[in-house]
């Protein structure tokens, strides 16, 4: 029997035109048992790219990985030394800051790569932290060092990952990375929009409604997907799914792709905090602030500051990494927690939207709801949460928000304003830890 392709990605991502024109991403990632692009729930939601007129444009020089060799502005290129894992060196700090794509409520860090086993180093600013999907991936542009591309037979490895907010076409490189002191060593990462083969397959743009082909489409200059899995797509080990690509200069067509080969979520290669990670993020009011710290610690349960301690620990599906939500006695079957998806995305056609067939809401005044959220484990908690007027948080200056929430058909999305005053543990499939395997979600 075919295996299902899995493990689909998250990430929706609405973006603010002006302070009274807002779009909510829709759509999602995953495949059929053939590979073709499912969604992740029904799409009804209004979807557009960042307005030309409005955003502002990209500050970072579009230049070739393999022909720059001066750092862009998205980092700076240092010569080092690869160091591995010490305990005290498991965790960074995360950011809400005023986005320059007039995009807002994005989590963001650093990442630092390098040319394998080399001191040629660079760290690329402002990618997006994801914990919906799986893998590091770079826009070309932001990217200064040339990075050693992964084959396939005499030719390259290309692959196309369906999101949310649309699929990322590019090659599959190899580098080392390093997050805080943490060291992965020879992980395949994504460098997205390479011109090495720019032709996105029709195969692989029929699976979203955009190509996410730079950073203003998604505000960020990559993906630093830090889910509950370590391959991307383990069924393609076996089955040329439309996610990996066999690339000459004839073109791309589909093909399978070891599990060694795949881009890989960095946390999995780590020598000791392997096992998942855990994200904190302060409270904050509830009209909003212009921005917001916190920190990922790497690990759970492998040193004294990433201890699950009380923590409500919620299995997921092993085939879709997700739990169930019930809200206004509907039961949603496709909800997860997804700090890269900017808003609250759920299915409530009684609350007011924005202006300009916006699907971001924006009630009269704030509203007090709540969903019971249940793994797969039985384990079963409350949620409260809140639901604001968009245009006016944002009118008022806020880029970081709990209460940012937009209508998504089908489902039942914790986006980053979960995260707000909470320490969220996202646990890969697995790999054990003192509460259990992964896959789940702890809170």
């Amino acid at each position: 029997m075919i295996e299902r392709l899995q493990f689909p990605r998250a990430l929706f991502i609405g973006v603010a035109f002006t302070v009274s024109i807002l779009t909510a991403c829709g759509g999602g990632g995953g495949s059929t048992e053939n590979g073709s692009a499912t969604s992740a729930g029904p799409s009804s939601s209004p979807v557009a790219s960042p307005s030309p007129s409005s955003a502002p444009s990209s500050n970072i020089s579009p230049t070739s990985p393999s022909a720059a060799n001066a750092p862009t502005s998205s980092g700076s290129t240092t010569a080092s030394t690869p160091v591995t894992s010490t305990a005290a060196q498991n965790f960074q700090a995360v950011t809400v800051e005023p986005n320059a794509y007039g995009f807002a409520n994005l989590l963001m860090t650093s990442v630092t790569v390098c040319v394998p086993g080399s001191a040629i180093c660079q760290t690329v600013d402002n990618v997006l932290l994801d914990t919906g999907s799986y893998g590091l991936r770079l826009f070309a542009p932001a990217l200064s060092i040339n990075l050693p591309q992964v084959a396939s037979g005499q030719n390259a490895l290309a692959t196309c990952a369906a999101f949310g907010s649309g699929t990322t076409w590019g090659t599959v490189r190899t580098a080392d990375i390093r997050l805080a002191g943490e060291y992965a060593p020879s992980t395949s990462v994504q460098l997205i929009a390479d011109p090495a083969y720019p032709s996105v397959p029709t195969s692989c743009s029929n699976q979203g409604f955009q190509n996410i082909a730079s950073p203003a489409v998604i505000g960020a200059n990559g993906i630093l997907g830090v889910g509950l899995q370590s391959a991307d797509c383990p069924g393609c080990a076996t089955h040329a799914y439309n996610v990996y690509y066999e690339c000459s200069g004839s073109g791309c067509s589909p093909t399978t792709a070891p599990i060694n080969a795949q881009v890989t979520n960095p946390v999995s290669n780590f020598a000791v905090d392997n096992n998942g990670v855990v994200v904190q993020l302060p409270s904050i009011p509830s009209s909003g602030q212009p921005s917001a710290t916190g920190t990922i610690v790497f690990g759970i349960g492998t040193q004294e500051n990433n201890s699950l301690g009380t923590a409500r620990i919620f299995t997921t599906d092993p085939t879709q990494n997700t739990f169930s939500a019930q809200y206004k006695g509907t039961t949603y079957n496709y909800a997860f927690i997804d700090s890269g998806s900017n808003g609250l995305f759920f299915d409530d056609a009684s609350i007011a939207q924005c202006s300009g067939g916006s699907a971001f809401f924006c009630p009269p005044a704030p509203l007090s709801l709540s969903a019971v959220v249940e793994g797969l484990n039985g384990s079963s908690a409350p949620v409260a949460f809140q639901v604001s007027n968009a245009e006016t948080m944002l009118a008022s200056g806020a880029n970081a928000m709990n209460n940012y929430a937009a209508l998504q058909t089908g489902m039942f999305d914790l986006g980053l304003p979960f995260f707000y005053g909470r320490k969220v543990y996202t646990a890969i499939r697995g790999r054990p830890t003192p509460g259990g395997t992964g896959p789940y979600f702890a809170f």
